[in-house]
């Protein structure tokens, strides 16, 4: 699992890994955490270092060394500017053949929605937080 967006921070995919053991579940955060959206553009910095996962996991897709690559929050990326799309859909088209890519994150591309296997969109509908429960261990992280 590539991380985009995510960094040092503590947080339950870290934990499962763990559990599961690096054999299994491998987990790069490469990101600083937290970008800033809206009117302000990222920082530069954060594009850098998106850049940079993206050329990292290019690699690991195209190597064929994995059964499954995950890049995780990828798609926030790509809506907030900070990558192309074109690059992501042309390395997904030219992948070896048995291996998955599953990239997570609100808002995918309208390119990759249409080159991909599977689109799944899921829609929060309520949330404890909405009653003032901060997050949980286990729950949310």
């Amino acid at each position: 699992m590539v991380q985009f967006i995510k960094g040092s921070w503590h947080y339950g995919e870290l934990d499962a890994a763990k559990m599961l053991g690096d054999e299994h579940l491998k987990i790069m955060p490469m990101g600083r955490g937290f970008v800033k959206i809206g009117a302000e553009k990222p920082d530069p910095e954060d594009v850098r270092l998106v850049e940079e996962a993206w050329q990292f996991a290019r690699g690991e897709i195209l190597s064929g060394r994995y059964e499954m690559v995950i890049l995780d929050e990828i798609n926030y990326a790509i809506s907030y500017k900070m990558l192309s799309p074109e690059p992501v859909a042309e390395a997904l088209t030219s992948r070896p053949e048995l291996v998955h890519v599953i990239l997570t994150g609100r808002n995918a591309h309208p390119l990759l929605i249409e080159i991909a296997d599977l689109v799944t969109e899921m829609r929060e509908v309520k949330h404890p937080y909405q009653k003032g429960i901060l997050a949980q261990r286990g729950i949310e992280y």
